[in-house]
Parts: C-alpha cells; structure tokens; sequence
C-alpha cells in the first residue's frame, strides 16, 4: 500500500486511464444515438449525391453555351424541358439549350452547370436571355461531392451529434453499434452524512456529493447509480463497495479519504478482490487526498468529501476515466477552452498543480477570468463559477493579465 500523501504527479495518474478496458457495445435506433460513441467505423457504400444537382433555382446549361455572356451582349438560349424535382430527367441538353431546374434538381445529360434565375430573363414559352457566363461546375454539386463511395463517415471513438446522426440518416443507415454507457456506482461515506429529505442535527450535513457526482456522470456520457450512504464502519463499507462493483463499471466513494481515526477508505479498498492502491494522494489542489484503487479490472475512486475538491477531482481526473471505458478515443476528445486574461495576481506553491474556480467576464470586447477564492467545502464558490484555470506543477503564481485558459463547468 501506498504511504498517505505520497502524491503521484498528474501525469502519471492520467497515464492510468489505459489500465481500465473498455465497456461493452450495443446496437441502437439511430434516433438513440445522438451523445452515444461510435464502436466502429461506418463506411460510405454510395456517393453523396449519387448524381449532379443544383444548388440554385435556375437553368441548367452546358457552362460553354455562356461563354462571353454580358448585360450588353447575353447569350440567347433555347428552354428544352423541365426538370421535376424526385425525378430523372428524361431528356438530355445539348449546346445552346437550358433546362428548367429547382434547387436540388437533378442535371439533365449534357449540362455541368446552372445559371441563377437572377441572371436571365424569359423571352418567350422557349427562349431566355443570359447575361451573365458561369463555369462548369458552378451552382452544381457533383456526384460524391459530399461524401464519396468508400469513405470512413464517421469513426470508432466519436461521440455522436445531431451533425453525425444526421450524416448517418443521408446514407440510410437505421441503427448504430455504440459502446454502452459505463455504469458509475456512488458512494457517500460518513456519519455526519444525511439524506438531503432530512433536516441536519448539529454536525451534521447533507449529502451533496451524491447530487452533484450524479449529473457529472451523466454529463461525462455515462450512467450514476446511486447506493446510498455509509457509516464510517468498516465491514458496512466493504459490503456495500462489493455491491456496487457488481453493478457498476467504476464506483467513487465520497468521503474518507483524508487523515482520520474513522476513515476506512483506504483499508476496504486494500481488501477488496485482486485489489490495488495505484494512487494515494495526487499532487493538485484541491483534491490532494484522492485515492485510485484497481479491483479487477475496475477502477475505484475515494475522493474528497468537501464537495469543491470532489467536483475539480472529478472534471480534472475521474472523466478521462470514464471517457477511456466508455470508448472515447484520443483523437475525438476536443474541449473548447476559451482564452481569457487573468483579472488579479495569484500565488501558487511549487511541486502542485492548482485548479481556480473563475468567472468570466466581458469588459471592453476582452474576456477576464476573475478568482473565486473560497474554501473546498463552499458549493457556493461552483455555482458563481464558469469554469477552472490551471496553475502549472512548476509554476509560482501568475500575474494580472497572464493569458489563461478557461477549463469549462457545464
């Protein structure tokens, strides 16, 4: 067992994630999988469009018929037919003739282009003046434009938006295999812990924790079960991480990781089946006293009870996790960070990486980050907040106007 407070490097906790194998995968209706990730590429059978179509209300050409076009001096074209939209057109365009077409018209034979309906004028029930020339190619998609035959339409490891889902009902495709989501088991621990339908005693406090780790989890693309609080006692501890290991995928445990006569975390951890300490203590503030057992092939956290340091815990740290064995690969895994300036000077000790809870503003089209300097255990310093800036393991403090990036809360 590790010694307590013999912190790991964040680094290297991260480096963990690939310890953790992957849950398992489901095939789902399409109209499900929109915040699923992808278990496996999906591959273009057709092109996208399978034909050429317009993308104006015009007339389709052959982009030579126009060549020399002008206000002064338009080019004078025969109308041969109409093109109706959901069909294939029956007739073919030969040089110095048009085909009426709708956006999204399919191009007879013998044109490559269309002329906006803007640019001509109707002479007669056949013919129409052109004074402006086009290119070929021009207001047209060509077949497989979009998408061409044989390509990868969306890839193993990406979670799946309205975009994606959208991309996938182009091509017919009415259900998806995706990882299912991991199962996250929560544990709140202490005495002091009450149901939130109960009014404290004196030393006493609601269970916050399992409220706010409840929607991270569902947040990170994953499933909370809940399985109650638990007393500072050792074989109730236990038997309830037992349970949960059984139900869940990767089970955190609120409470008891600290320096405490009563605080069993890091004793039922040690006991459990094929168990390991991997990490007991990290080297980030808040949340230095954070545990990451191994049991199996399960991870399990003990995070902080002070509901700040669980919260920055788990956006830092624990969500790489989930991510890893809900099947989100590296390559998808992009955060928008906002840059912002920072809006006071701040101090930061050597050998930690600290996380700031910030709020941002606009001034004058600038973004300021603004400290929310609070205690680990005032919910209200989360709830004024945007988002987290990180101080570096090697950097001592940072000063006003330092550009940061902004770590979101969402």
């Amino acid at each position: 067992m590790k010694e307590f407070f013999k912190v790991t490097d964040l680094k290297k906790v991260l480096e963990y994630t690939s310890d953790f194998p992957r849950v398992k995968t489901e095939d789902v209706p399409l109209p499900e999988a929109t915040g699923r990730v992808l278990a496996a590429d999906i591959f273009s059978e057709v092109d996208l469009p399978d034909f050429m179509r317009s993308t104006m209300d015009g007339y389709a050409i052959s982009a030579s018929s126009t060549f020399g076009a002008s206000e002064a001096n338009p080019a004078y074209l025969t109308i041969r037919g109409s093109v109706s939209m959901g069909e294939s057109p029956a007739f073919s365009v030969g040089p110095g003739e048009a085909a009426k077409i709708s956006t999204g018209g399919m191009l007879p034979d013998g044109t490559d282009s269309v002329v906006m309906i803007e640019h001509t004028e109707t002479i007669d029930k056949i013919t129409i003046e052109v004074y402006r020339s086009v290119a070929p190619g021009q207001n047209v998609l060509e077949k497989g434009e979009d998408i061409s035959m044989g390509a990868v339409l969306v890839s193993d490891g990406k979670r799946l938006r309205a975009q994606e889902t959208g991309l996938l009902a182009a091509f017919g495709q009415e259900t998806v295999r995706v990882y299912k989501k991991p199962v996250i088991g929560i544990i709140s621990t202490g005495d002091e812990i009450v149901p939130i339908d109960e009014t404290p005693a004196p030393g006493q406090i609601r269970d916050i924790n399992m409220y706010t780790l409840s929607d991270l989890v569902k947040n990170a693309g994953a499933e909370p079960a809940t399985f109650g609080i638990v007393r500072d006692d050792f074989d109730d501890l236990f038997e309830k991480c037992t349970l949960a290991l059984e139900k869940a995928d990767m089970v955190l445990i609120s409470g008891g990781s600290s320096v405490g006569t009563r605080d069993f975390t890091i004793q039922v951890l040690a006991a459990l089946p094929d168990a390991q300490i991997l990490v007991h203590g990290i080297s980030i503030s808040p949340g230095k006293p954070t545990i990451l057992a191994k049991s199996h092939h399960h991870a399990i956290w003990g995070l902080p009870g002070h509901v700040v340091s669980a919260m920055v815990v788990f956006e830092v740290v624990v969500r790489p996790f989930i991510e890893q064995i809900g099947g989100l690969s590296e390559k998808h895994k992009k955060e928008f960070r906002p840059s912002a300036l920072l809006s006071r000077n701040l101090s930061s000790a050597l050998g930690r990486t600290d996380y700031i809870r910030v709020r941002v503003t606009e001034k004058d089209g600038i973004l300021w980050a603004e400290p929310i300097l609070g205690k680990s255990g005032l919910i209200n310093t989360m709830v004024k907040a945007d988002g987290l800036i990180e101080i570096g393991v090697n950097t001592e403090g940072m000063d006003k106007g330092t550009e940061v990036e902004v770590i979101p809360l969402y």
